[in-house]
């Protein structure tokens, strides 16, 4: 799912794609996108052959970049939301969300978040992750490192995949 994901960005992004800056802007909004996250930025910048470092500098960034927004602010906005009809079937659905992922991460806590952010598996990532946080009441600048942690852990196991580094060892 992530794949199609990234070629279909790739496809409306195309005609950034043809200069170095194109590329590095793409690989960051990639990497900004809920779902997609930093995962997606890495296979994109694979596929777009992008160094590995310069990279994985810019998708962290683009990965990092809303934690601190959805920490601090996505109680405030999703307590509006509620109030909305419109947005109430899309917030039933966050609390949905929320609520079934929520032992994994209440659990083990700092340690939680890391490995819910860091393992790439669907579902999960920086921004599943810093909503569940916030969501459960823990202390934001943990939450904050735990994610930027489990970013990291993400990138890494990302890069290994995204740019063949197995390939060496096999």
């Amino acid at each position: 799912m992530t794949e199609s994901l990234v070629n279909f960005f790739l496809n409306i992004f195309s005609g950034m794609t043809t200069t170095e800056l194109g590329k590095c802007i793409t690989i960051f909004i990639v990497s900004l996108l809920p779902i997609i996250e930093l995962r997606g930025g890495l296979i994109a910048a694979a596929l777009l052959k992008v160094s590995l470092l310069k990279a994985f500098i810019i998708c962290y960034i683009g990965n990092i970049l809303p934690v601190p927004f959805i920490l601090w602010l996505i109680r405030i906005i999703l307590d509006w939301m509620r109030q909305i009809k419109c947005f109430s079937k899309l917030v039933k659905w966050l609390d949905n969300k929320v609520e079934k992922k929520k032992g994994q991460i209440e659990k083990y806590g700092f340690w939680g978040v890391v490995l819910f952010v860091g393992i790439p598996l669907p579902g999960t990532g920086a921004w599943t992750g810093s909503l569940i946080a916030a969501m459960l009441d823990m202390d934001k600048k943990k939450a904050f490192l735990a994610a930027a942690i489990g970013v990291l852990l993400a990138g890494v196991i990302m890069a290994i995949f995204s740019y063949g580094i197995l390939d060496i060892f096999i």
